[in-house]
């Protein structure tokens, strides 16, 4: 569990017969969240709390960060809110300023952070990690873990692991900058289960809900269906949107409704509560989830996967979804 007032991330473990199915389950509590691993039908419940060592783990831990753009800006300042040692490779000034200011230790060139602990990217894409990231973590010692929260392709990912000394996990996320700062972030972890224990202890500075989902690739290839099922449902919503102004029906009166009946969504609730019409608050999604199906579709490419079904849902609505753009790295 984490507790959001002192910063910290407690993870409690549990075996537990039946398991319904031997899939691991996460409950939420009122100070976070609570994993719980299967083990064996059989294994009696036990509860393995890291609180104990938690600090003594990490406190000496060098942790390097890469990408401090609209995302990675806050984890970076949950970071150092812990009293964690980060360097930051960042290029905007202001971002910069801020991040000194916060205790960041700043560097010229991302090959500055080749000998972290702990390397951490937050950026856009799979063309980012490769030139960015790659000449980094090709310098990385044995036992260093390199963390991607990039939404990119899983087969990226395995490739750099076979051919590198560091270990690779992939840790895509769904939340908000303003759930980070308050320490509310989903985070899929998938890699070794080594790898995975190190990832999930820094991570847990700034998410209260991190699910373990297999090996390396696993949670990005899970984040990316759910990116297409979410652009499919913001057009959907829009259209819908679209259809309730036909009939002279104000925007908002439907949002209210979708909140509390059975067609709405964590679309509709995305834009219901953003301040611009929905129409504005649409027109600058494309950017980001254009670029969200684009990886979609590499995936399923890559691994033989037919989502035509899904890649058509993410076209019925106003949004051309289909024409990714890059975006400076942070």
């Amino acid at each position: 569990m984490s507790d959001r007032r002192s910063g910290r991330c407690h993870t409690f473990r549990y075996a537990t017969p039946a398991h319904r199915g031997g899939r691991r389950r996460t409950r939420r509590g009122g100070l976070g969240s609570i994993s719980i691993i299967p083990t064996s039908p059989d294994a009696p419940a036990q509860i393995i709390s890291h609180h104990g060592r938690r600090g003594e783990f990490m406190n000496d831990k060098h942790i390097g960060f890469i990408g401090a753009g609209q995302i990675g800006e806050p984890m970076i300042e949950r970071l150092l809110g812990a009293g964690r040692t980060v360097s930051v490779f960042a290029r905007r000034p202001a971002v910069r300023e801020r991040l000194a200011a916060a205790g960041a230790t700043l560097v010229r060139a991302p090959t500055d952070l080749a000998d972290v602990d702990v390397l951490i990217a937050c950026l856009f894409d799979d063309d980012q990690i490769s030139t960015v990231c790659v000449p980094v973590i090709e310098l990385l010692r044995p036992g260093a873990v390199f963390v991607s929260h990039t939404t990119g392709s899983p087969k990226l990912l395995r490739e750099l692991s076979d051919s590198v000394e560091a270990a690779v996990v992939d840790a895509s996320f769904s939340g908000t900058a303003e759930g980070i700062r308050s320490g509310a972030l989903t985070v899929l972890l998938g890699g070794s289960e080594d790898a995975v224990e190190v990832a999930e202890r820094v991570i847990g500075d700034y998410a209260d809900r991190i699910l373990r989902t297999g090996p390396l690739g696993s949670g990005l290839s899970i984040k990316l269906i759910n990116n297409m099922l979410f652009a499919a449902c913001t057009q959907l919503t829009l259209t819908a949107l679209e259809l309730a102004g036909s009939l002279g029906i104000d925007e908002d009166h439907l949002l209210a409704a979708l909140e509390t009946t059975s067609g709405g969504s964590t679309a509709a609730r995305y834009i219901a509560a953003s301040p611009l019409p929905a129409g504005e608050f649409a027109a600058h999604l494309p950017h980001f989830l254009s670029k969200d199906v684009a990886a979609a579709r590499a995936v399923a490419e890559d691994i033989g996967l037919d989502i035509r079904n899904l890649e058509r849902a993410t076209r019925l609505g106003p949004m051309d979804l289909h024409q990714p753009s890059p975006t400076p790295i942070g």
